[in-house]
């Protein structure tokens, strides 16, 4: 992702693009709710994430995901480089549900077999909003499906995202 993943590539990408950041939660919890991956599907965007090395200068951060032929997930990452009126970036991988019980846990791909985790450690019951993590601890991505969430929401995921362990000095907000 160039993003996140929302949904997000994380580990892997950031062996081919640069170390990672800091770990900022060392104690990753597990997902806290399952996932209906028919209704996860469809556009997010960034409101904030832990900056890694391959979003470096990345605004306007948008993730779509829509179901493949081979009922795998197709993942579009986009982002504009170095502002929100920046130069197109985009990457297209591939994910698959691991956690067939929850389907809180995916494998997200975009350099052939190569797999990070992707894990929706919480989300809005009206998938609203979702917050994407991988057991490292050193990725983050906070998601929502408005552009621009209103303060009380914004709130509430600084509040559930401390809640859950990790360091709000680390995050990133991103600018749409």
């Amino acid at each position: 992702m160039r993003l996140i993943i929302a949904v997000a590539a994380l580990s892997l990408l950031s062996a081919c693009a640069g170390s990672p950041g800091p770990v900022g939660n060392s104690a990753v919890p597990q997902p806290a709710k399952s996932v209906e991956l028919d209704r996860y599907l469809g556009r997010w965007y960034e409101m904030a994430r832990y900056e890694a090395p391959f979003q470096k200068g990345c605004e306007g951060v948008t993730a779509d995901y829509s179901l493949r032929d081979d009922g795998q997930i197709k993942v579009v990452n986009t982002c504009r480089k170095g502002g929100v009126d920046g130069k197109l970036d985009q990457a297209v991988g591939k994910a698959k549900v691991v956690d067939t019980a929850t389907g809180a846990k995916l494998k997200v791909s975009f350099f052939g077999p190569f797999y990070g985790d992707y894990w929706v450690l919480d989300r809005a019951d009206d998938y609203s909003w979702s917050i994407v993590g991988e057991p490292s601890g050193r990725y983050l991505w906070i998601l929502t499906r408005a552009a621009k969430p209103d303060a009380a929401t914004r709130g509430k995921l600084e509040t559930r995202v401390k809640a859950m362990g990790y360091d709000w000095s680390l995050v990133r907000i991103t600018q749409h």
